[in-house]
């Protein structure tokens, strides 16, 4: 029998809570399914760098290294640890290291969930640019604290990181529908997005069987508010599809649905899945967490584990819970709740 050893960082806040119920669904869909998850849980966190002076030891990229996958919760603690220490002391260290280009996020409505639009009936793929361009950490500050104070934040886009991830973006629409939305922002932004735009319309010439359309970010934002039907696979820079993302989790019912996984497409190192709520320091330790999202990255992780018809077992399981109202509403259920009807909804497919 296959055993997945995976590594469990469950962060701070309601992450804990979170990856708990992930976990009791993700060995609860493999007992039936033939295959073992092996969980090995490491509390690198805000916490643990309050402690030690680190978000995660010199040896964690190493440590992690031998994972078939990581399942993270989430990360972050503002009042005690500055974002930007926290992330960039985690997440993206991470992200680059095991060369994470690929960040995937599904934006779709589950059964009897709510969105803000009137489009009933969506399906997008958002694949963001993951390991350079705005968030590259290529830059600094000068006569901090004085009044000519200059502070320089520097993109890097290489072209080996922009034809990988627009590459990505049309395998993925040729396995779908077969529409790429490429964004950018070229008209204001004359190096890098025209540089971006140039290698998307060179490769666009190797898939004829993708519809491509060069968007820039504002007019793309508003098409997700206005006609997300006639999105599929979007793909952006870091940046960008960071923000849009936030967007896509809007549109789909909220960031309780809003499912993440970081992706090294050739397999080369462990890929990351994550649910991309944040800590939610309001309603943590209150038991009211909604822990789809980080079922729904537990289900991405077995797909690209190979195991999908366990995904997609989890994700018919997720579209039954919903259909019945459960999970659907902020609050309204304790994340026992909603992680015992999806349990249950297991037990009849």
């Amino acid at each position: 029998m296959q055993t997945y050893s995976i590594a469990l960082i469950p962060g701070d806040g309601i992450g804990v809570d979170v990856i708990d119920a992930a976990w009791e669904i993700l060995n609860s869909v493999a007992e039936t399914s033939g295959f073992a998850l092996k969980g090995t849980e490491f509390p690198w966190s805000c916490a643990f760098y309050k402690e030690t002076g680190r978000m995660m030891p010199e040896d964690g990229i190493e440590t992690l290294r031998g994972f078939d996958a990581i399942l993270l919760g989430a990360v972050g603690w503002p009042k005690e640890v500055p974002d930007a220490v926290s992330l960039h002391g985690l997440l993206l260290p991470i992200r680059k290291a095991f060369v994470q280009y690929a960040n995937i996020r599904p934006h779709r409505l589950l059964p009897g969930v709510q969105g803000p639009l009137k489009a009933e009936a969506f399906d997008i793929l958002c694949i963001r640019e993951n390991t350079e361009g705005e968030y590259s950490g290529a830059g600094g500050r000068v006569h901090q604290g004085m009044d000519n104070e200059v502070a320089v934040e520097t993109s890097i886009f290489t072209r080996a990181g922009v034809e990988r991830i627009i590459r990505f973006g049309f395998e993925q629409a040729k396995a779908r529908r077969g529409k790429l939305a490429s964004v950018t922002k070229s008209n204001a932004q004359k190096y890098s997005m025209v540089f971006w735009d140039e290698i998307t319309q060179k490769l666009a010439r190797e898939y004829p069987e993708v519809e491509v359309t060069s968007y820039h970010v504002d007019a793309l934002a508003a098409r997700m508010v206005m006609a997300p039907e006639s999105l599929d696979v979007i793909v952006a820079s870091n940046l960008f599809g960071d923000i849009l993302t936030d967007l896509g989790a809007a549109i789909q019912g909220g960031l309780g649905f809003a499912a993440s996984a970081n992706i090294n497409p050739d397999r080369a190192a462990p890929s990351m899945f994550e649910p991309v709520h944040g800590s939610a320091p309001d309603i943590a330790g209150k038991g009211i967490a909604n822990p789809m999202a980080t079922i729904w990255s537990g289900a991405m992780m077995l797909e690209h584990l190979g195991e999908t018809q366990a995904a997609r077992r989890i994700m018919e399981a997720l579209a039954i819970t919903t259909g019945k109202g459960i999970g659907t509403t902020p609050g309204k259920d304790t994340t026992a709740t909603i992680t015992s009807a999806v349990k249950n909804a297991l037990t009849t497919l």
